[in-house]
Parts: C-alpha cells; sequence; structure tokens
C-alpha cells in the first residue's frame, strides 16, 4: 500500500499543474476522495478551482445520469459539493450506449470551466474495461486535453488505458494506488447509494406538468405509442444546451405528463436511456433504438 508521504508528494507535484488534472480508475479506488484532497489544495494555494463529475453512476455534483461543474472559491464549498452549478444530461448511470453524449457532456463543462477556473478537477466514471471503458477514455483524453492524468489502481489493471494514452495522446500519467484509509462500497451499498440519490433528485410530491410529444430530444418517430413512454427518465432542458435536473415521463388517460421539480424553466426534455419507479426509484435501462423501432 502506498505511505501517506508518498501521496503528499503527489499531491505537492499536482498542485503546480494548470488546466485539468483528470482522474481515471475503476468503481472504489478512491477518486473521487483524491479529487477532493487536490482541490483543497489548490484552493489553499490561491488558485480558481472548479470541479467536474463525470461519474454518472456514483454521482458527486448533481444527480446520476447527469455531468456536474461544480466552481469552487473556498474550501466550504466542497462541502457542498453536491449542489451543481451547471448539469448535463448523459441519461444512463453507465456509459454503454451512451459514450458520444457522456464524453459531450464532459467536454463541453470543462470548456465552460475554464472560463472560471485554471485548476480543474476531471472525476470520470469507474468502467475502465472493454472497447466502452476505453474508448470513453480516449475521447475524454483527445478532447478534455488534461495536463496529467492520475490512475488508480490495485493492480496492473489500469496498465491497458494508460498505455493506449500514452502511446496515441502522449499522456502524462501518475500511477497511484488506492487512499491507505480508503475503504470500497459493496455492490448493495453503490446500489442504496443511487437510489437515495435519484430520490433526492426526484423527490414526492413532485409537479405535473402536461407536455406535448413534440418537446423531445431525440424527436419521436411519426406513428409512435406515447405510452411507450411511462417511467422514461429525462432531463429538463432550459434552451440554452443546460440541463435544469431531472424528470420522469407519465402516460395517464391519453395524456403525456412529466414530473419535476423544474418545470417553471422547462422547454424541452432529453430522453434518458432509463426507466424508474418513483415508488421506488429502482431503474431499468432501456435502448432507445428498441423503443423507438423495437430493433
Amino acid at each position: 500500500m502506498r505511505s501517506d508521504q508518498d501521496y503528499a508528494s503527489l499531491r505537492e507535484r499536482v498542485v503546480g499543474e494548470h488546466g485539468v488534472v483528470m482522474l481515471i480508475g475503476a468503481a472504489d479506488t478512491g477518486k473521487t476522495t483524491l479529487g477532493r484532497y487536490l482541490a483543497r489544495d489548490a484552493l489553499a494555494a490561491g488558485r480558481r478551482v472548479a470541479f467536474i463529475d463525470a461519474d454518472v453512476g456514483a454521482t458527486t455534483v448533481g444527480p446520476p445520469a447527469c455531468v456536474g461543474l461544480k466552481l469552487l472559491g473556498s474550501p466550504r464549498d466542497l462541502q457542498n459539493l453536491h449542489e451543481a452549478d451547471e448539469l448535463r444530461f448523459v441519461g444512463s448511470v453507465h456509459p454503454q450506449g451512451v459514450v458520444l453524449p457522456h464524453v459531450v457532456a464532459a467536454a463541453a463543462l470543462v470548456e465552460r470551466a475554464k472560463r472560471h477556473a485554471d485548476y480543474i478537477v476531471l472525476d470520470t466514471t469507474g468502467v475502465v474495461g472493454g472497447v466502452v471503458g476505453q474508448t470513453l477514455k480516449y475521447h475524454l483524453m483527445e478532447l478534455a486535453q488534461p495536463a496529467v492524468v492520475i490512475a488508480m489502481q490495485y493492480g496492473t489493471e489500469m496498465e491497458p488505458i494508460i498505455g493506449m494514452l500514452k502511446r496515441f495522446l502522449s499522456a502524462r500519467v501518475a500511477r497511484a494506488e488506492p487512499l491507505p484509509d480508503h475503504v470500497p462500497l459493496s455492490p448493495v451499498e453503490r446500489a442504496e447509494q443511487r437510489i437515495k440519490a435519484f430520490a433526492e433528485a426526484l423527490p414526492e410530491p413532485l409537479e405535473r406538468w402536461r407536455i406535448q410529444p413534440t418537446v423531445f430530444a431525440p424527436t419521436l418517430p411519426e406513428g409512435f405509442e406515447e405510452e411507450k413512454l411511462e417511467g422514461m427518465l429525462v432531463g429538463i432542458q432550459d434552451g440554452d444546451g443546460d440541463c435544469l435536473g431531472l424528470g420522469v415521463v407519465e402516460h395517464v388517460d391519453g395524456v403525456l405528463r412529466v414530473a419535476t421539480r423544474h418545470g417553471e424553466r422547462m422547454k424541452g426534455l432529453r430522453l434518458g436511456s432509463m426507466r424508474i419507479d418513483l415508488e421506488t426509484y429502482s431503474t431499468t435501462a432501456v435502448r432507445l433504438r428498441q423503443l423507438f423501432f423495437g430493433i
């Protein structure tokens, strides 16, 4: 296990970087904890700091299924990291099938953060294996252009991604083992944490707003059976590209509604790739192509 002195040295080196510090690693390797430490170090050094949470399944900034941006003016802001300054809707808690919107969301918030901060911590999803994990990290690196990548790993599980990023994108990579005091969550605890996060983002009683079938992106196909939208997770959009929060589509007596806390500024709805039960906050994955066309 890496010593506390090793982490002090790593943090001391990284606090001098300018631009994006990108954290990669499997689930429960302590990326977010290290990200908090790095943000605190940078604030103490007088830097202008932003924290971007692209871990859509175990979110720290904003609700699940979104990438969130938090601008940090003082260490006190770290206590309210969950209160996002800006959101981008991805629509799923797993990057499979949504790599493009996931990468675009993170890259857009990196560009937005650069207007306000000179030190940006980019926390990423714990999906690091296979085609999806490697493709996601490759394109995040390509668009975010981090000054340094910190790879958290227990053994050598990150070496394929590290090799790819160094070979194709000339990435500067610092390797780190999980923090000495890090206690991983069990799969059950992670699921419970996600349910709690959805419950906080969609607390009943929610307002129900009547909506037209023309408000969705992607656009509904001609002849689409609207009842198929029952329970679909949506991002509430403001018309300027920002996501205001989450909503859930309901179809009652032939009428489409959306249950949300953000109806006043709602301009449109981004369809996610999930259904959610507002009684239990349990979710099921949905492929939009299958929903629309049955394939």
